[in-house]
């Protein structure tokens, strides 16, 4: 299904017939990555809303670098729209950190908040600043044949982690935009009644940010999935299902 909203062409799924469960897929992710998951969620009664966020998935693409605050006034505008009321939310990675801003701007509006490893915090340690040094020092040799190989290889087997090297155009702007903001001082004015879910193997987002976000948003439920990563939605999506329906 396709819309538009704030000016941009914005597919998304809808999955069952119930009560409204928006769902806000990780960066470099899409709605169809969800689709397991919301059919689960969709024969427990809810209707499951996964928008493509802008730039991902079969969304319009961005004329101009964004940053989360940009985001978050789409999903408003979004939420507008399709007069979402009395919703769950539930935010993965990236959409999990998009979620914590909308949750304190809609709390009247949302009965319940599933964070799934939200990428909340942007811890700075030296490893971070050397690997930083090297993405910088990369761009030297782009004069050499092969660099965009080269470059790919570097990002695959030193850096590793970082989605940089995998967009492009205004994409690269945006994500240096969303990683450089850290919004763990904002936890505590989540109001919204929370559950936290998190896999205990994850690398992206390590699960010591599932207690810290535990402790800071007051009477929160913490769900922690052994033996699971990151990619909690492709590798385990009934498992997750199953988290979200035991604490609705």
């Amino acid at each position: 299904m396709e819309i538009v909203v704030n000016g941009i062409k914005t597919n998304y799924e809808v999955i069952g017939d119930g009560s409204p469960f928006l769902i806000l897929h990780g960066w470099g992710s899409n709605a169809e990555r969800w689709n397991e998951v919301a059919l689960e969620l969709s024969r427990n009664g809810f209707k499951v809303i996964i928008p493509d966020l802008p730039g991902f998935g079969k969304s319009g693409a961005l004329d101009m670098p964004w940053d989360l605050n940009k985001y978050v006034n789409w999903i408003d505008e979004f939420i507008k729209i399709y007069n979402l009321k009395n919703f769950y939310l539930a935010g993965h990675s990236f959409g999990g950190a998009l979620s914590c801003k909308i949750a304190i701007g809609h709390n009247q509006e949302m009965k319940k908040m599933f964070l799934i490893a939200p990428a909340f915090h942007r811890e700075k340690t030296a490893q971070k600043s050397f690997l930083k040094h090297i993405a910088k020092s990369v761009k030297i040799f782009y004069f050499l044949p092969f660099y965009g190989l080269f470059r790919k290889a570097v990002y695959k087997f030193i850096l590793r982690k970082s989605d940089y090297v995998y967009v492009e155009g205004v994409m690269k702007q945006t994500y240096l935009n969303v990683v450089k903001e850290d919004i763990a001082f904002q936890i505590p004015f989540i109001r919204v009644p929370t559950v936290i879910i998190w896999g205990d193997k994850d690398e992206s987002t390590p699960v010591k940010g599932a207690y810290f976000l535990n402790k800071e948003i007051k009477n929160s439920i913490l769900e922690i999935i052994p033996g699971a990563g990151h990619d909690l939605n492709r590798k385990y999506p009934q498992m997750l299902a199953e988290k979200i329906i035991k604490n609705i």
